[in-house]
């Protein structure tokens, strides 16, 4: 029987750019420290500044020589650029956005995608970019089984699901048909049910649009502690014990959420979800040298 592929989507492909390249390159050299049959499905996030952003607030900007070098950095290692084009406050005149189009011109090459979530920007990239496969966002807040079932039977590449169903067994049971298309977010650190999550969204998306952060949301129920140690006390995380009925069933694309998150978060979630646990400081200290600059770079 063949190896089953299980597809793992990375956060922040700019802003941990240097990171994702270390995992990338590393399962490549040593794959028999990785769980076995793990692929990198993509890295997903946005250029700085491109106000088709949304989810986080990402502010600057990236000139034309750095998006198609960090494109190629990617590509090239075959995993595709795909990017968080949520912004739910979007409005027609905004699809004309000349930096987010020369963004899109420069990876519009068949293997990179795009996350959507507002309907005149998704009618507006399938329109004029049909290359990119498009994956409905868990932005959308679609949390009513029969409303995910109805999403799935669109033309979508893959849905993600809002992770208030992680743990919901009815619910996946009812999208096991679906299963290879459903994306499931294994590490949010946000409260389950929260009344004012849309409301958060919209707010981030008002910010990056006006390129205004003076004011961002008060989360009622933040917490302090970024650490993924804090992480897996969440409700909606799934241990690696859980994933494997979760593949068993079908499910064999997980993202992992780390944007706005430290990169010390990060790489604790790659190497917990990704490495084999007797593997994990030997891969630690290979992606610490990859990071650190060298002595003689230092001197230039």
């Amino acid at each position: 029987m063949a190896e089953k592929k299980v597809f793992w989507h990375l956060p922040g492909f700019c802003y941990f750019r240097a990171l994702n390249l270390a995992v990338i390159t590393l399962m490549k050299e040593y794959p028999s420290c990785f769980r076995d049959g793990y692929r990198i499905g993509s890295v997903y996030g946005t250029f700085p500044g491109a106000i088709w952003n949304g989810g986080r607030v990402v502010m600057g900007i990236a000139g034309k020589r750095d998006i198609e070098a960090t494109l190629k950095q990617y590509n090239s290692r075959n995993v595709p650029v795909r990017f968080t084009w949520t912004n739910s406050c979007l409005e027609e005149k905004h699809v004309w956005d000349t930096y987010c189009n020369l963004i899109m011109r420069l990876a519009d090459n068949g293997m990179n995608q795009v996350l959507v979530n507002t309907p005149v920007l998704e009618e507006y990239i399938r329109r004029e970019y049909p290359g990119f496969p498009m994956i409905s966002s868990t932005t959308k807040r679609i949390v009513k089984t029969e409303d995910v079932l109805r999403e799935l039977e669109k033309d979508y590449y893959l849905v993600v699901l809002d992770y208030d169903l992680n743990h919901n067994r009815q619910a996946l049971e009812r999208l096991e048909p679906y299963a290879g298309r459903v994306e499931i977010l294994v590490n949010e650190v946000c409260t389950p049910g929260c009344p004012r999550r849309a409301e958060h969204y919209a707010q981030q998306s008002r910010a990056q649009l006006e390129f205004d952060v003076k004011d961002l949301f008060a989360c009622p129920n933040a917490n302090p502690n970024k650490t993924f140690a804090e992480c897996r006390k969440r409700p909606a995380f799934i241990s690696n014990e859980e994933i494997g009925g979760y593949i068993d069933r079908g499910f064999v694309n997980f993202k992992i959420a780390g944007r706005g998150m430290p990169q010390q978060y990060v790489l604790d979630a790659y190497l917990y979800f990704l490495v084999k646990e007797e593997q994990r400081d030997f891969i630690r200290g290979r992606i610490e040298k990859l990071l650190t600059p060298s002595k003689t770079a230092g001197r230039r």
